[in-house]
């Protein structure tokens, strides 16, 4: 799909739109990494707010072997996922790792045995399942706010989230399960 200068550009177009799309859904998003994760696997992973590997799975970034760019929202996401010196370690030696080393460099949130894989997948989605929707939203868009130059960060998005949070009935049940020491029920109101 790239081998012709326009085939480039829509290919870049769809790309782009397609990754961005999973980087600002509202709701948590994870990768399992289960095998080889190359090249657009790493993009698409990278654009997921947390990423599970098997330890025995195999990650690169061939595009230096490749002689292909990568756009500006992969490389910014690379970089402030493991910080500039992982980034150029990963992408101009096009290497691979495993998960261990993977998760070692910052570029998963945790890595397990294959055969364990799944249960840390459950165990994930069941914890972000039963805390508060409004308050896992806020801190996916605070966070990505901090991740923006100071002039573009809206300060005033960050304080509508965070009192949005204080004025729903997910805080007063929180409040409440706490002091009844019971585990609390979110609705997301």
């Amino acid at each position: 799909m790239r081998a012709a200068k326009e085939a480039v550009k829509r290919y870049e177009a769809m790309a782009e739109e397609s990754l961005m799309s999973i980087h600002d859904f509202p709701k948590p998003t994870l990768a399992v990494i289960r095998g080889y994760c190359i090249g657009g696997g790493v993009n698409v992973a990278i654009s997921c707010d947390i990423r599970i590997a098997a330890s025995n799975s195999v990650l690169s970034i061939p595009a230096a072997r490749l002689g292909l760019g990568y756009r500006y929202s992969a490389m910014k996401n690379l970089v402030d996922l493991v910080g500039p010196g992982v980034a150029k370690d990963l992408f101009f030696t096009a290497r691979r790792i495993d998960g261990d080393e993977a998760q070692r460099l910052g570029l998963v949130t945790r890595s397990c045995p294959a055969d364990a894989l799944d249960a840390l997948l459950a165990e994930y989605t069941t914890a972000m399942a039963e805390n508060a929707p409004l308050t896992i939203q806020a801190a996916k868009a605070i966070t990505r706010e901090i991740l923006k130059p100071s002039p573009e960060l809206d300060m005033e998005l960050c304080t509508a989230l965070i009192q949005g949070c204080f004025q729903s009935a997910d805080y007063a049940e929180g409040r409440t399960a706490f002091m009844q020491k019971r585990k609390p029920v979110f609705s997301g109101r």
